[in-house]
């Protein structure tokens, strides 16, 4: 496996070198540091192996972690990294303004180790989706407009993966589209197939045991039968995507915006996430347990 490359961004050496500490059982990743701004930009500018993540602190001198990030997402040398954005400064409207900033994820400190390594892996494993999405993105685009609608059955992880990075494909922002499509088919399965609450998704990433117990949930005989459908349709001016699962539903109400009860938790953001950065619009037409999700084609 290839290594990993990570930024980290801090003004202060020991959060620098907590952030390596907290990483250094992780074998594959490579870390270098930047002590502010500039120094992280001249950082990106001068390597010829790209970063994969960018660990972002928000107030710094010289140049700012907000104005850094405003800068990578304009720039389309950097714009698909992803960047964990992690500071004290967790007002609600500062949440709000590092996402609509492009952050993929905003982490507040203080936080655990656990936090921090589960947003690690899931940024790495998105990135690494989008990489293969894009390269099928040109021959998937004109397969499918031979086609009105298409739909999928889907179980698991592995299948949710292949099946989002070739809808992303589709889309006219496969990065952007890529992390909702995948977020609310693993909202299919984990929360309405499986019935993983809330609270348990929590506990499971901090102790990296998430996956381990979708396997096992799958195999239980209540869940075995259950699949997840997603249905896309090419309309004329935008893509529809219905995402549907054999659960009870949720009370998605709670998710759609961003909730700053939940601040320190390392889920619970993502379909408010969606919604803001990879989605024109979200709907839950029901209980919970059928989501339609349109993208614009308008910027092709």
């Amino acid at each position: 496996m290839a290594t990993t490359r990570i930024l980290s961004v801090d003004d202060e050496p020991l959060n620098l070198a907590i952030i390596e500490e907290y990483l250094s059982e992780e074998a594959d990743y490579r870390l270098d540091t930047a002590s502010n701004g500039k120094e992280a930009w001249q950082a990106l500018e001068s390597t010829d192996a790209p970063y994969d993540l960018v660990i972002l602190d928000r107030i710094m001198p010289v140049l700012d972690g907000l104005e850094l990030l405003r800068r990578m997402k304009a720039d389309p040398r950097f714009a698909e990294i992803p960047v964990i954005m992690q500071t004290a400064a967790s007002a609600p409207e500062q949440v709000r303004e590092g996402l609509a900033a492009g952050a993929y994820y905003y982490l507040t400190k203080p936080y655990e180790p656990e936090t921090l390594c589960a947003v690690v892996r899931a940024a790495i494993g998105d990135r690494r989706a989008l990489r293969t999405a894009v390269t099928r993105a040109d021959s998937m685009e004109r397969a499918f407009q031979q086609l009105s609608s298409i739909e999928f059955h889907f179980r698991t992880l592995d299948e949710i993966h292949a099946l989002a990075e070739f809808l992303a494909g589709l889309c006219p922002s496969p990065h952007s589209a890529l992390f909702g499509i995948t977020e609310l088919m693993v909202n299919a399965v984990e929360h309405g197939n499986l019935g993983i609450s809330y609270r348990e998704k929590t506990l499971l990433l901090m102790e990296n045991d998430w996956q381990a117990e979708i396997g096992r949930r799958l195999e239980l005989p209540q869940f075995s039968e259950r699949v997840a459908r997603v249905r896309v349709e090419r309309l004329a001016d935008r893509l529809r995507f219905t995402i549907s699962d054999e659960g009870n539903g949720f009370d998605w109400q709670h998710y759609l915006d961003f909730d700053p009860t939940r601040i320190f938790d390392p889920n619970g953001r993502g379909i408010a996430m969606a919604q803001r950065t990879s989605f024109s619009a979200i709907d839950y037409p029901g209980c919970g347990n059928t989501v339609v999700a349109t993208i614009s084609l308008d910027a092709r």
